[in-house]
This record gives structure tokens, sequence and C-alpha cells, in this order.
């Protein structure tokens, strides 16, 4: 079992900045891809950003320039800096890892219980 635990979520003024966490633990043989998506009501999960092990990321085209996912593979921790924040940013933001277990050397697809972000006008 691999579980993810996300923290740094809250209420902020648009404009302002927040910092999301997310730590991996559990039967972790390794950690491949870790990426942050989003989900505001009434609609579907979307992808925010993605990175590789080796550190190369990925951004949806809503947050380029804004948010900088990074990760520290010694942590098995995964952070989403999200600056100059608006709006419609706000959302229930959830981290994913996939990557094999150690426990069943199979591959393993987690998701963490979500962090609220709120961002007021």
């Amino acid at each position: 079992q691999v579980q993810l635990v996300e923290s740094g979520g809250g209420l902020v003024q648009a404009g302002g900045s927040l910092r999301l966490s997310c730590t991996a633990s559990g039967s972790i043989f390794k950690i491949d891809a870790m990426a942050w998506y989003r989900q505001a009501p009434g609609k579907q999960r979307e992808l925010v950003a993605a990175i590789s092990s080796g550190g190369s990321p990925n951004y949806a085209d809503s947050v380029k320039a804004r948010f900088t996912i990074s990760r520290e593979n010694a942590k098995n921790t995964v952070y989403l800096q999200m600056n100059s924040l608006k709006p419609e940013d706000t959302a229930v933001y959830y981290c994913n890892a996939v990557g094999l277990s150690s426990r069943s050397w199979s591959t393993f697809g987690s998701w963490g219980q979500g962090t609220q972000v709120t961002v007021s006008s």
C-alpha cells in the first residue's frame, strides 16, 4: 500500500501565493511520475502539473508561468508553488503518484485525500 498525504491548502486573496506539499509513504520501491490535479465544483478533475522522476515538468496552459512543480526524490515528496492565484484556481487539489511497489512488485497509482484551495476576489 502506498499512501499520499497533502498539505498547504487554504484561503488566499487573488494575486496571492500558496505552496502545496504531498508526501508518499508505504511499500515504495520507486516513484516514477508525480502530479497535481484539481477538481472544482461541478467540473471534472483536471491535470494541473506533472513531473517525471528526472525532474521534467509539464503544465496545463491555464497555470503556465504561475505555478511551479518540483520534487524531492529522497523524501518522496512533490510540491506545487502557486503564485498569482486567481479565483478560477479555486478547487480541491489532489496529489497523484505512479511507481513500483516493493511489496507486490507491481505498479501502483495512488491518490491523496485532497486539499482545498480557495481564492477570493
